[in-house]
């Protein structure tokens, strides 16, 4: 019998058993379907062995990392969790999904975006919008009154990629936020020092930090005349600002949500304002504005906060922009979002832009959505757009061939010589109990050059040569790759000597 796989071979063998069964023992009916059906079921597995007919890739608006991305990756998510940690942040991580319900009423606007699942076990899921609603959640399940947290993880958006722009369906978010009663703008000041900080120290040249009030964009909305019924509404709208022109969000407004012309021009008036401190104090005299006691409030909180970024040192990335919207429903007072700007350097030149890098905000009353009693706990926080960063970061990478070290090994054990593999196990198990990342080739006897080859290729900087000679005198050698120099020292020094050279370099 030709050589085929266990299933094919079952078949045969119900076929053959079939025309060799003694004349004893084969039956007078139905043989012949038997055998049909044998031989189908064979035909069947033919069909079934065949390669499927499908282009194999990721879906759309997703994306594998290879290992120099994950580096880039690990390097920006590190730079970003130790400032957080820095400012006493805890570490905090929840479901990938929440319930349904749950999610819907808290996006309204946006929850058309929420990738739902299907039923299993008699709950409605969808996969999480953001981090910012399961954090609600998890401090009204707990009764948690207070609390500093960040969190890094994946959230799931069903709109269009524009991967150019650093734009996905699954990315990841990273999340730091303030819970608790405190006196007003201090803990909002913190969080743009932390934008600040992390931007600063990303290098991802000049930025600004967009500030306005969401009290202040409902008052501009209630004294141009928006009805009560289409805030929330208009305020998506203008929050696409930052994608389109005003022409085009205007036209939104009136076209497609049937905000009268006239309401929507006075807005207009509005959203081509920006500015700092003085700002704030010249919409304290809007005589339109200062109708409003919402909005007042929101300038008067504002005022306050420009205070104290003036304290932070940091008032001068910082703008006030009536323009400045954030979508989601959920905000009730300070908003903002930072974007990168364009260098002189880049002007004529093709720009890397994707939008907003940060963004964030007050949500005041979510957590007592969730608690059964209503017990509120006013929140701010922030979430730094990873994938966008990384973007950038990836796009300057390439402009200038700057490469990626892929691992992080230290040390490589080899030998020129044969019968060494125990020699070496017992090298790099000593290496490995110091805490020194070394590797070694899993082969009994590789060749010295396909040894030194593997090292320069992954630029391990040091390699620990072991042969009979060295054996026999009780000693080592140590190469540097890079200078490929060789030094000689006593087998009880290695450790130590490896570990002088790596804090050196």
């Amino acid at each position: 019998m030709p050589h085929l796989g266990p299933l094919r071979r079952r078949a045969w063998a119900a076929l053959l058993g079939q025309l060799l069964r003694p004349p004893s023992t084969v039956c007078t009916r139905g043989c012949h379907s038997q055998v049909a059906k044998a031989v189908l079921t064979s035909e069947q597995l033919k069909s079934h062995q065949e390669k499927p007919n499908f282009v194999i890739k990721v879906p759309k608006g997703t994306r594998d990392l290879s290992p120099q991305q994950m580096v880039v990756r690990e390097k920006i998510l590190d730079k970003i969790i130790s400032c957080f940690k820095r400012h006493g942040a805890k570490g905090l991580d929840t479901p990938a999904f929440e319930l349904k319900e749950m999610l819907t009423e808290k996006y309204e606007d946006n929850f058309g975006l929420m990738y739902d699942l299907k039923d299993q076990g008699g709950e409605l899921l969808s996969l999480r919008y953001d981090l910012t609603v399961p954090f609600a959640r998890y401090l009204a399940m707990n009764k948690l009154k207070k609390m500093k947290r960040y969190q890094v993880g994946k959230v799931w958006r069903r709109e269009s990629p524009a991967i150019a722009q650093g734009r996905y369906r699954e990315f990841c978010q990273c999340d730091f936020d303030i819970a608790g009663e405190f006196d007003p703008m201090i803990p909002d000041a913190e969080c743009l020092r932390i934008m600040c900080e992390i931007l600063s120290g990303l290098q991802l040249g000049d930025f600004l930090i967009k500030v306005n009030d969401r009290r202040v964009v409902d008052g501009i909305f209630a004294v141009c005349g928006v009805p009560e019924s289409k805030l929330r509404t208009i305020c998506s709208s203008m929050d696409k600002l930052d994608k389109m022109s005003w022409e085009g969000v205007r036209h939104e407004m009136v076209a497609k949500k049937g905000l009268a012309p006239e309401v929507a021009d006075r807005i207009g008036d509005y959203v081509q304002y920006h500015g700092g401190i003085s700002l704030v104090e010249d919409l304290f005299k809007d005589p339109r504005l200062s109708q409003s006691q919402l909005a007042l409030q929101g300038l008067r909180d504002l005022k306050l906060l420009f205070e104290y970024l003036r304290l932070f040192g940091i008032a001068d990335k910082i703008s006030l922009d009536l323009s400045l919207a954030r979508g989601l429903d959920y905000y009730t007072g300070v908003i903002y979002e930072a974007v990168l700007l364009e260098s002189p350097a880049q002007a004529g030149k093709e720009t890397l832009s994707v939008g907003s890098v940060a963004a964030g905000g007050r949500y005041d009353n979510l957590v007592a959505q969730f608690d059964p009693k209503g017990h509120n706990v006013p929140c701010v926080g922030l979430s730094i757009g990873v994938e966008r960063i990384f973007y950038l970061v990836e796009q300057k990478m390439k402009m200038s061939g700057e490469k990626v070290r892929t691992t992080e090994t230290q040390v490589f054990v080899a030998t020129p010589q044969k019968n060494f593999l125990p020699e070496r196990l017992k090298i790099i198990a000593e290496l490995w109990d110091a805490g020194i990342k070394a590797e070694m080739l899993y082969k009994n006897n590789p060749k010295l050059l396909t040894q030194l080859h593997y090292c320069e290729k992954a630029d391990i900087p040091l390699m620990v040569i072991i042969g009979e000679q060295e054996q026999n005198e009780g000693v080592i050698k140590l190469r540097s790759v890079a200078s490929r120099e060789e030094v000689t020292i006593n087998r009880e020094s290695l450790v130590a000597e490896i570990q002088k050279r790596l804090s050196e370099s």
